[in-house]
């Protein structure tokens, strides 16, 4: 089992528009609506980096840069996890349309842009972060991934890390063959120890059992969990919301095909 004490909270999806903002709709309080995440470039580039800034980028800077004002942390002394199913589905739709021209001359801006881990280029250059940094994907379990990645890093390094994690939809005609639902992303900052910012404490376990998966009992938080990878964050997420208004202390169960689940007991700091 690993430990690790939430610090701060970063959100933003269809109709969840901030983690402050999105408390109530993920605790059932409020009504759940749907509507598209608006996507802005983060105010923390440079302007020449803010210009060439794609989709990818702005939900990622968005949800670290949340999670990280939350905590209180200067950015560029945690450490961090970046973690998508898909990269940056725009850019790889317009590299895949210049391959299949006679040109075949892609820019060198677009290929930047394509790799995995530009997310955490655009970090280090926003915060001036030079601390160790894993860009991962695990398909649709790449969340879950991220979140394992993060806490054995605080558990065995002793580390504070972010782990910011974000999944964008494809263009058609790839969004056919791989549907995602939704701009969705999503940042937790984790410390070893508690201190007197934690919102709560996560203790952390991998299971072989076949206990079922949590799910949202929300319809259109539940079709948002299915459809877009990062949003299998969502029941998690919805126990540190109860957990941070005084709920009692949660249990929630992730899938980590093919016969694995992430098991997180979430608790007040206290524990």
């Amino acid at each position: 089992m690993m430990r690790a004490y939430v610090e701060g909270i970063g959100l933003l999806g269809p109709g969840l528009p901030g983690w402050e903002q999105s408390r109530a709709i993920l605790t059932g309080d409020c009504a759940y609506v749907a509507s598209p995440a608006v996507l802005t470039a983060s105010p923390l580039l440079p302007p020449a980096e803010r210009r060439r800034s794609v989709p990818t980028v702005k939900l990622a800077m968005a949800v670290g840069a949340e999670a990280l004002e939350q905590a209180g942390r200067d950015a560029a002394t945690v450490a961090t996890v970046f973690t998508s199913s898909s990269g940056d589905p725009d850019t790889l739709h317009q590299i895949l349309e210049t391959l299949a021209t006679q040109e075949r001359d892609i820019s060198p801006t677009r290929f930047h842009n394509s790799v995995h881990n530009a997310p955490a280029g655009y970090w280090s250059i926003a915060t001036r972060c030079r601390e160790p940094s894993t860009s991962l994907s695990a398909h649709d379990e790449s969340f879950q991934s991220g979140l394992l990645e993060a806490a054995a890093e605080v558990a065995a390094d002793g580390w504070t890390v972010g782990l910011i994690a974000y999944d964008l939809p494809y263009p058609e005609p790839l969004g056919k063959v791989r549907p995602i639902t939704g701009a969705f992303g999503t940042a937790l900052v984790l410390t070893p120890q508690p201190t007197g910012r934690c919102l709560a404490c996560l203790d952390i376990d991998l299971s072989r059992g076949d206990e079922p998966v949590s799910r949202m009992a929300d319809i259109g938080l539940e079709a948002l969990r299915v459809g877009n990878p990062t949003a299998r964050a969502l029941p998690l997420l919805a126990a540190l919301a109860r957990v941070c208004a005084g709920g009692s202390p949660e249990r929630v169960v992730l899938d980590l095909p093919p016969s694995g689940r992430v098991v997180i007991r979430v608790d007040a700091p206290c524990c």
